[in-house]
C-alpha cells in the first residue's frame, strides 16, 4: 500500500496573497482520497524532525535564526513567505516526512511525501519558498545511518536545485542531477553534478526524450543505492513561472519513466512534489495527483 506523508499541519494558513503556493497540498489530500486512489490508511502524520539531522547539512546559525523567529527581514522576502512559527513548524514536520518516507521506501520500494522538494535552500539560507531541505536533511540522515552509501537526487522541477547543489558540491556519496529551464530562475545557476539545462518552449516529445537519454546512463554509471525525486509539475505548459511547453499526459510519461527505471534498477526511491505555479489550481492538483497514481499503479 502507497504510504503518504501528510499532516495537519501542512495546511499552513496564511494572509491573502501568500496563501496560492499552499492551497495545493491540502487539495492532493483531498482529491486523492475523493477518487479513491488512497485512504485514510495510505497516510501518515510526521512528528517533527531531530535537530541533529538538520544540522548536518544547515549552518547552527540559520537553524537558530528559524527556530527563534529572528530570520533577517530581506531573507524572508527571498524565501516568499511572511515568517511565522507555524511556518517553521511544518517546515520541521515536512522534513521527518521525507526521513520517514526512506524507511518506507526500503520496504516497498516507493513513499511519497506531500509536500518538500525544497531544493532552493541552501546550507545557510533560504529563498523560493524553501526553508529547510527536506531532501538534504534525508539524504544526511540515510549517509550518517549507513541506511545508503550512494544517492542519487533526480531533480525534475522546472528551476535548478541550486541550494541541494551547494550542499553536496563536496560530498561523492550524494550525486545532484538537475534538469531545468535554462532561461528561468534561479538567474545564476549552481553546479550540480549534473546540470541539463532545456530551452524554452521545450514540450513533450524532446523532453521525454531528453531525460531517457540520460538517466537510466547515468543509474548505470554511478551506481546508487537510494532515489530522491523532486517531482515538480512547473515544467507543465499552463505554468505562469515554467516556460516549458510540456503537457499534463506528458509530465505523467515522465513520473511513469522515473518509477519505472527506480523499478528496473531495484532501488528505493522517495518523491517530494516540488513546485507547480499554474494560474488554475486544478491544473497543478491534477499533474501533482497523477505522480501518486502513478506509483500505486506501479508498484501496488
Amino acid at each position: 500500500m502507497l504510504q503518504i506523508a501528510f499532516s495537519p499541519v501542512y495546511r499552513l494558513r496564511l494572509p491573502e496573497g501568500h496563501r496560492f503556493p499552499m492551497l495545493k497540498y491540502e487539495l492532493i489530500y483531498e482529491q486523492l482520497l475523493y477518487e479513491g486512489t488512497c485512504s485514510d490508511n495510505n497516510f501518515f502524520a510526521p512528528d517533527p524532525v531531530n535537530d541533529r539531522w538538520v544540522l548536518g547539512v544547515h549552518t547552527a546559525e540559520y537553524v537558530l535564526a528559524l527556530k527563534t523567529l529572528t530570520i533577517a527581514p530581506a531573507m524572508m522576502r527571498r524565501i516568499g513567505f511572511p515568517l511565522t512559527k507555524e511556518l517553521i513548524d511544518r517546515e520541521w514536520v515536512i522534513t521527518q516526512g521525507t526521513i520517514d518516507c526512506t524507511q518506507i521506501a526500503f520496504r516497498d520500494g516507493v513513499a511519497m511525501n506531500i509536500a518538500g522538494g525544497t531544493h532552493h535552500a541552501y546550507p545557510d539560507r533560504g529563498e523560493g519558498f524553501c526553508l529547510l531541505n527536506d531532501v538534504g536533511v534525508a539524504a544526511h540522515y540515510l549517509l550518517e545511518t549507513g541506511r545508503a552509501k550512494k544517492i542519487l537526487v533526480i531533480d525534475l522541477d522546472v528551476h535548478q536545485g541550486n541550494g541541494t547543489a551547494v550542499m553536496f558540491q563536496h560530498e561523492p556519496r550524494v550525486f545532484t542531477f538537475s534538469m531545468h529551464g535554462k532561461d528561468n530562475y534561479p538567474l545564476k545557476k549552481e553546479q550540480s553534478d549534473l546540470d541539463v539545462e532545456l530551452p524554452t518552449g521545450m514540450a513533450d516529445n524532446a523532453y521525454l526524450t531528453t531525460l531517457t537519454d540520460t538517466l537510466p546512463a547515468l543509474i548505470r554509471r554511478e551506481q546508487p543505492d537510494f532515489l530522491f525525486y523532486i517531482s515538480g509539475v512547473d515544467i507543465l505548459e499552463s505554468d505562469r513561472l515554467g516556460k516549458l511547453g510540456v503537457s499534463r499526459e506528458g509530465c505523467k510519461e515522465r513520473d511513469a519513466f522515473v518509477f519505472n527505471q527506480a523499478k528496473a534498477f531495484g532501488l528505493p526511491i522517495v518523491v517530494s512534489m516540488g513546485g507547480g505555479y499554474s494560474p488554475r489550481l486544478t491544473d497543478i492538483v491534477e499533474a501533482h495527483c497523477n505522480t501518486f497514481r502513478v506509483a500505486a499503479n506501479l508498484f501496488f
